[in-house]
């Protein structure tokens, strides 16, 4: 009777979704294959059967919690008719200060701290990969509206400056006090989308 197969990207995911909140209990920096060997149950030679090395267990876990954001972020908009609040919607990362969401920005600060500080190759072309996700589901959102006759054709030129527009948010958020990035956001989707919406 041959052994049973593995499905190695089933067992990468039980592995990372064991570990899931390893990154806000002791932060990325902290993080070693014994941690994620100790935490998944797991002997240290398995985990190196499924990740390539610590970069790679980290990069899954944080798949994870984005896929677990963006699950949230669809349930939060599959009623929404207005582009504007889908929008609105898409930039919650950066204007909501709910414990929940404020444990994933804090990560995400820890995460852009190594990816600035360490130049690490693989971190970059990672986050590169995370911001071309997000750029393009805010790609399908527009060309949803400019479909639904809601907003003018030119607006697919705006995601460029929206995806700017909420990095430069995070990194003031990041670094000034008192900074109320919800007026911020607020106020910049408003005076866009007075531009972009078609008179009906």
């Amino acid at each position: 009777m041959s052994p049973r197969k593995v499905n190695k990207e089933q067992k990468r995911r039980e592995i990372a979704l064991a570990c899931f909140d390893l990154i806000h209990e002791i932060g990325m920096k902290k993080i070693t294959v014994s941690t994620v060997a100790q935490t998944a149950g797991i002997g240290k030679g398995t985990v190196y059967e499924y990740f390539e090395n610590k970069d790679d267990i980290i990069f899954e876990i944080i798949n994870m919690h984005i896929e677990h954001h963006h699950n949230k972020f669809l349930e939060l908009i599959k009623d929404v008719k207005s582009t504007r609040q889908k929008v609105f919607h898409f930039l919650d990362f950066v204007m909501i200060d709910s414990e929940e969401n404020m444990r994933h920005f804090n990560g995400y600060k820890e995460y852009l701290s190594i990816v600035l500080s360490d130049e690490n190759k693989s971190m970059k072309q990672f986050n590169t990969n995370c911001h071309l996700f997000f750029e393009g589901k805010l790609k399908t959102i527009i060309e949803d509206g400019i479909k639904n006759k809601e907003i003018s054709p030119n607006s697919i030129e705006f995601i460029d400056s929206i995806m700017a527009f909420e990095k430069g948010v995070a990194l003031q958020k990041m670094t000034q006090e008192n900074f109320n990035s919800y007026d911020i956001c607020e106020k910049f989707i408003n005076n866009l989308f007075n531009i972009l919406e078609l008179k009906k």
